[in-house]
């Protein structure tokens, strides 16, 4: 049984202006999130700035997460690591911790071969009997996780049941899928394709536009559930102009800063992240407007 099924928030880590992590924020946005039909909490992703934090407050977050949500959705960790060590131990604390998924980037900077990816991701599956689920995003890691790599891993790990596909190749993903008979657990990872990766056969998407528009992302992918693809294909389209927007400087910046003008008062970022620049957040807001999120 999949870990789950439909819209994932990619929930942003709210800060305190001193940066440390704002849990009484986190805990608003957890039960907003649920009441907005959001169907699982990926936690201390990309989105939730995880690369910045230490070690123990990265596990803190996990289980301050799994505290909050209360077993009303499901919880999927991020516990990625450029270090497979790492990875591995991060992985058995949220287990412990309560996770229902682990999400797992694959390694970044010192990249791998897919040879290196197959020992990676094995070694952390068989450290823990929570699901994994396999990130591809090699835009940001320098690191193509392969659909024959893909397939190999899903046909021989028994507890690596799905991926995060954000490589925004449909070619790729349709391999993947192929190649797997159609049977692993896929979730789209760029908002602007939900639909097309629904149509493969994916079972939701792990989105940043949920932390603004929870109740279309979920309606999106509901309504394609149903069969209504007319509603789906509208909730797609009008999602475009703002996908574009929360992308057009290195997430999580934009989404953080429509968060803020829409009253959520997240906080600020941790460096290297910065404040968005006037003019992004100017047409950000416009962008917003129409869309009916800001008045």
């Amino acid at each position: 049984m999949a870990v789950f099924k439909g819209a994932g928030v990619a929930i942003v880590t709210p800060m305190k202006e001193n940066l440390d992590v704002n849990y009484d924020k986190l805990e608003e946005l957890i039960d907003d999130q649920v009441k907005g039909g959001t169907d699982a909490i990926i936690i201390t992703g990309t989105t939730g700035e995880a690369s910045t934090m230490t070690e123990e407050e990265h596990l803190d977050v996990i289980r301050a997460c799994v505290q909050f949500t209360k077993h009303r959705i499901p919880v999927i960790a991020g516990t990625g690591s450029n270090c497979t060590k790492t990875a591995v131990y991060l992985s058995q604390e949220a287990e412990k911790a309560g996770a229902d998924g682990l999400l797992v980037v694959t390694p970044y900077y010192n990249k791998a071969t897919q040879k290196g990816l197959i020992s990676h991701y094995t070694q952390i599956a068989q450290a823990v009997k929570t699901p994994v689920i396999m990130y591809n995003v090699p835009g940001r890691t320098g690191c193509n996780l392969l659909p024959e790599t893909a397939a190999y891993l899903f046909h021989n790990v028994e507890n690596i049941v799905g991926i995060k596909e954000a490589t925004g190749n449909i070619t790729q993903a349709s391999k993947t899928m192929d190649l797997t008979d159609g049977k692993i657990d896929m979730y789209s990872g760029e908002d602007a394709v939900i639909l097309p990766l629904l149509a493969i056969g994916a079972l939701g998407v792990i989105s940043v536009w949920s932390n603004v528009a929870p109740k279309d992302v979920h309606d999106l992918c509901q309504s394609f559930f149903d069969g209504d693809l007319e509603t789906s294909r509208r909730l797609q389209r009008k999602g475009l102009a703002l996908i574009d927007a929360l992308f057009s400087e290195v997430s999580p910046i934009p989404v953080k800063k429509a968060m803020d003008l829409m009253g959520m008062e997240v906080g600020p970022l941790r460096a290297p992240l910065c404040e968005m620049s006037e003019e992004g957040a100017k047409k950000l807001a416009e962008v917003m407007r129409a869309y009916g999120l800001l008045s």
